[in-house]
């Protein structure tokens, strides 16, 4: 069975399993086949054989599900949007990806209303998917296009290392669709019968509906940003009293700190909690560790982990050669799980994308190294500054600061006067509460860093917050802390 028989198998074996949840709306199996193969037929009658995606707006409705599969039973790739993105921003990807036509909820409901069987064809294994749509360097959207094989590697890996129950699985839903790390949560539980619990926006926004909806949730597995759970964490009965039933924490699109790790082992000592690491252009995730006590206590900056079975993971230098372990490179990822290359970007492809092994093979970007066996990342190679001529990496000094006992999550960015950069700044979240004023603070992670930075790399100005803020993707919002310098 390919992927989307999988999921279409659900409907036979129970049909009226729960596939998602969102707010008081509600999608059972029976549902998502019998629309979702309406709207197939009505997409291949209207537009035929032409192949141009089908761009999906909305914020996590059930209509965003069926279209997703509806798209892909007519032979046409999706692109994802959530309406919290800026309209300018939704203008660009809509210029680029050219779609077929933009279906908003109420569209899909509309046109998947009838009892029509999906047309006969099949997505082949080169097939576009989807179509995500990333940060460019230049200010420009980036399309990366996923494959059906490139999903069917990664779901497929992620089935056999976590062990799914059949049926038996409430996955949580935090990022938007349009943000790769929901690809990993709604996959993984449309494969496995399971239920997708999306948190809203409107949820996020209002901290005692958001843990009565956790709550409520029943859910299994944990799917989010580091960030979203720090924030969760803040809140003391967020433990296993809150969410009684889950089994794992995945974890993925930002460093974990150890400090994070460490807290949830504390207060869900009976289940799981796992960092994974991957860019979009390698579908979602290619390495994964269990974060257990054994890994807490020998390193303090936390591994990202071993590469799935098929894909090879290295580290390279300038010249592209592989480098030994213990120094730090390029991270490169090739295997069947990496993206044909971008939308109508022919040389930003060309750049990125290569042949290793007569496979396809794409370069991260990303800096790292092996210790261990076990993969480290350690920041961007684009994130340099010059800091009094000196070159600095914002990703180390995070790195060193995420290592003191008493810092649970940070955050350094440049202090920018005149058009250049003049210092660094660093928001903090500390560990526990401490008794002592912001001066001693400061002084304090200073002295320690310090030890471990020189002069020239040391934060001059500390801010200290409960938790930050919040892209609509789950990651610490850099920029709006940037502006509140």
């Amino acid at each position: 069975m390919d992927l989307i028989e999988q999921i279409d198998h659900w409907a036979l074996a129970a049909p009226n399993a729960i596939a998602h949840i969102s707010g008081d709306q509600r999608l059972t199996y029976g549902e998502l086949r019998r629309r979702s193969d309406a709207l197939a037929a009505y997409l291949a009658k209207r537009f035929g054989d032409d192949r141009a995606p089908v761009a999906v707006l909305g914020h996590r409705e059930p209509e965003m599900l069926i279209a997703f599969l509806g798209a892909i039973k007519s032979h046409r790739p999706y692109v994802p949007l959530d309406t919290v993105l800026p309209q300018q921003r939704i203008d660009k990807i809509l210029a680029i990806s050219r779609p077929a036509l933009v279906l908003a909820p109420k569209d899909v409901a509309k046109l998947s209303a009838t009892d029509t069987p999906a047309p006969a064809i099949r997505a082949q294994r080169d097939d576009p998917f989807y179509i995500l749509f990333t940060s460019g360097s230049t200010g420009e959207p980036k399309g990366v296009i996923i494959t059906l094989g490139c999903l069917e590697h990664f779901v497929g890996w992620m089935l056999e290392e976590q062990k799914f129950v059949p049926l038996g699985e409430t996955f949580l839903n935090t990022a938007p669709f349009s943000f790769d790390l929901s690809v990993m949560d709604l996959y993984c539980s449309l494969a496995t019968g399971g239920t997708l619990f999306s948190i809203g926006r409107d949820l996020v926004a209002n901290p005692k509906m958001l843990y009565r909806a956790l709550g409520n949730s029943g859910a299994t597995t944990w799917v989010s940003t580091p960030s979203f759970a720090q924030m969760c964490l803040v809140e003391e009965k967020f433990a296993e009293g809150m969410l009684p039933s889950i089994r794992r924490f995945l974890f993925c699109g930002e460093t974990l700190a150890a400090q994070t790790a460490a807290r949830l082992l504390e207060r869900f000592p009976r289940a799981q909690v796992w960092n994974m690491y991957g860019p979009t252009e390698a579908t979602v995730a290619t390495t994964s560790v269990r974060i257990d006590l054994s890994i807490l206590e020998k390193y303090s900056a936390l591994p990202v982990g071993r590469a799935m079975l098929g894909t090879d993971v290295l580290v390279v230098n300038e010249a592209g050669e592989t480098l030994p372990a213990n120094e730090q490179g390029e991270i490169v990822i090739a295997g069947p799980n990496v993206s044909p290359g971008y939308v109508e970007r022919p040389e930003l492809t060309a750049a990125a994308f290569f042949k290793h092994c007569d496979r396809r093979a794409y370069r991260t970007g990303d800096q790292g190294r092996f210790r261990d066996g076990l993969l480290f990342f350690e920041g961007r190679m684009d994130s340099q500054l010059k800091l009094s001529g000196y070159r600095i990496e914002v990703g180390d000094v995070e790195a060193n600061l995420l290592a003191l006992p008493s810092v649970r999550d940070a955050v350094v960015t440049p202090v920018i006067k005149n058009g250049s950069a003049q210092s660094l700044a660093a928001f903090v979240v500390l560990s526990s509460r401490i008794e002592a004023s912001h001066f001693e603070l400061t002084q304090s992670l200073r002295r320690q860093l310090a030890e471990r930075l020189p002069v020239y790399m040391l934060p001059r100005k500390f801010v200290f917050l409960d938790a930050f803020p919040l892209t609509a993707n789950g990651k610490a919002d850099r920029v709006r802390l940037a502006q509140s310098l």
